[in-house]
């Protein structure tokens, strides 16, 4: 049973990439372009693990974060956030809004999947307790 996955990112081509491992993977994906655009199919799609860009246009990635673990229905849903610099500060301040990792882009398919498999299991057994 794969993880539904939302990934958020303005790149097409990151989006397009992390599609493709991810469905490599047997994961269901769920694509937005923007923060905006996310916080829609958050609530349309229910995603069990979110990876997150920092920098985009409009609504950036950590405002994403934070308006995403403010919503009670999704708090548990473990965040990860995308950046093309690996930097401590971006680190910390994903952490800051509730972000779970930190993936440095451009990632490989065994990252990605990794991450999946990490956090995508734990999101499913918090979410499986708060219905029972």
């Amino acid at each position: 049973m794969g993880t539904r996955v939302l990934v958020i990112d303005d790149s097409n081509t990151i989006r397009r990439s992390a599609e493709i491992f991810l469905r490599q993977g047997g994961h269901e994906v769920v694509l937005a372009e923007d923060g905006f655009d996310a916080l829609a199919k958050v609530n349309d799609h229910d995603p069990q693990l979110i990876f997150c860009d920092i920098l985009m246009p409009r609504l950036d990635g950590y405002q994403t974060c934070a308006i995403i673990k403010r919503n009670p229905r999704f708090a548990h849903v473990p965040v990860i956030m995308l950046s093309s610099k690996d930097g401590l500060f971006d680190k910390a301040r994903g952490r800051m809004v509730g972000s779970e990792d930190y993936l440095t882009k451009p990632f490989t398919k065994e990252q990605l999947l990794r991450a999946v498999q990490q956090f995508g299991r734990a999101a499913a057994a918090s979410a499986h307790h708060s219905q029972s």
